[in-house]
């Protein structure tokens, strides 16, 4: 049995599929089997046979590589979807609906036609079902999302000056909590801990448990320490480096925690 990570977009979640006869290369184009019907993907990644066995339940089949036709195919899908993206957009204009498409994908076999959109509130979108359904004759999905998936379908740059995670490695999204900012000991400012999309920080999830690691055994600020015959009150901590400041009362001293021992 092989099992293969595959997505159906760049900035897309990886998907898992089974093959038992092929065997293929990462970045080979696939036809797979899905819930929703036929899609095309790329396979990303091979899951290596000690992993295998993580996977319980069972997994949808690669149905084949692609041909050239299956690839002027899918640019044709392509094509039509960006041209229902800017219809569906029209449609709710004139139907007086406060939503924005972000996209729109049809199925490889065209058997369903998906749009996401933003929108403030909950929206009554059964008229404009109807009218999509009538116009493509196939089956329509409107998927409503929010701030942290529009800034992963979008992209863009952070603060940090990378790609953005959740469009660049990032799978899924995780919940992010106040508490794994306060861990980092940073300043609890709108505009230092939140994204693009107004949300946390989607790093502060996955940096949260090196964090943790790296505080214990440290003071917190305000705590009153001795070292040796000096005494005074932590004022600052730089956890990563476990390096910490303490208020001698005629001076501030810097004490390395990977070399020191406190009370």
């Amino acid at each position: 049995m092989n099992i293969y990570g595959v997505k159906f977009s760049d900035k897309g979640k990886v998907y898992y599929f089974s093959s038992p006869h092929l065997k293929i290369n990462n970045n080979v184009c696939v036809i797979v089997d899905t819930e929703k019907g036929l899609q095309y993907g790329k396979v990303v990644q091979k899951v290596e046979e000690k992993d295998i066995a993580s996977f319980k339940d069972t997994l949808k089949e690669i149905v084949r590589t692609t041909t050239k036709e299956d690839y002027k195919k899918h640019l044709q899908n392509l094509k039509e979807a960006e041209h229902a993206l800017k219809s569906a957009q029209k449609l709710a204009n004139e139907l007086h609906l406060e939503m924005r498409f972000l996209s729109a994908t049809f199925t490889f076999d065209k058997k369903q036609l998906l749009f996401t959109f933003t929108a403030d509130e909950r929206v009554d979108f059964r008229e404009l079902t109807r009218k999509l359904a009538a116009i493509y004759r196939t089956r329509i999905e409107l998927r409503q999302i929010g701030a942290r998936d529009k800034a992963c379908n979008v992209g863009g740059i952070g603060p940090c000056g990378r790609e953005l995670c959740c469009s660049s490695f990032l799978n899924s999204l995780e919940s992010v909590s106040m508490n794994m900012a306060k861990n980092q000991n940073l300043a609890l400012n709108p505009s230092k801990i939140n994204g693009c999309c107004g949300r946390l920080f989607c790093c502060l999830a996955y940096e949260d448990q090196a964090y943790l690691d790296a505080q214990k055994g440290l003071p917190h600020v305000g705590d009153v320490v001795h070292y040796k015959d000096l005494k005074g009150k932590v004022v600052s901590v730089d956890i990563l480096n476990r390096k910490i400041k303490v208020d001698c009362g005629n001076e501030i001293k810097e004490v390395d925690m990977n070399n020191e021992s406190h009370q």
